[in-house]
């Protein structure tokens, strides 16, 4: 939260110092990231007081900006480089396809979001800051297959269980970072191999369910 005399840059490094302290934030890439993106531009501007505190918020039309803890665990879970292609299914207001940005470079992140009007407003949002990102509609589940072979992808909303097609257009040795689940979800890392997929686990998270496909998964 923006204290009273505090500009947005100060309350902005004390929140990322708070993540560093609790080792939220191991990677100096993900550090630098969060401290460079200006998270109040991309919330409504009556929950902009509240942008620097560490919790979702809404960002209308039934989705939400997530915390800036679980923005931080997926980027250093990602383990991105500069140079890295990025899918990234689930655009929402753009804040977490800026902080990937930051850390991979311009031209480098392609995100799809399901709802049109999202999808404007993040591109238009993402333009006027001076971010070269890819924002399409379309259903995440099908990934954005004409830029595949990605090096990496991360879900921001949750499915049943991770689209195949996500998966498929990420390549052997890349990774994708995701919430999956329905009422009781976790956060995945799938790790693409010659063999199959290797799967981890790390730990219970709370997304909005992935809109999209058929049945909610």
């Amino acid at each position: 939260m923006v204290r009273d005399g505090e500009n947005h840059a100060t309350a902005r490094h004390r929140l990322v110092d708070r993540l560093v302290e609790r080792g939220y934030v191991e990677r100096e890439s993900t550090e630098r990231a969060l401290r460079a993106v200006p998270r109040h531009e991309f919330v409504p501007e009556g929950s902009r007081r509240e942008a620097y505190a560490d919790r979702p918020l809404s960002i209308g039309r039934g989705q939400t900006i997530s915390a800036p803890h679980m923005v931080a665990l997926m980027t250093d879970l990602l383990d991105v480089g500069r140079d890295d292609r990025v899918l990234e299914v689930g655009t929402g207001c753009g804040y977490h396809a800026a902080v990937t940005s930051e850390v991979v470079g311009p031209g480098n992140v392609y995100s799809v979001e399901y709802d049109a009007e999202l999808a404007d407003d993040a591109r238009a949002r993402l333009e006027r800051l001076g971010y070269e990102i890819h924002v399409r509609q379309g259903d995440g589940r099908q990934g954005w297959p004409e830029h595949a072979p990605y090096d990496r992808a991360y879900l921001t909303c949750a499915p049943r269980t991770v689209p195949e097609a996500v998966v498929d257009q990420v390549r052997a040795g890349g990774r994708v970072v995701s919430p999956e689940g329905m009422r009781r979800q976790k956060l995945v890392v799938l790790t693409p191999t010659e063999e199959g997929v290797e799967r981890t686990t790390h730990g219970g998270v709370r997304f909005v369910s992935m809109r999209g496909g058929s049945e909610g998964s």
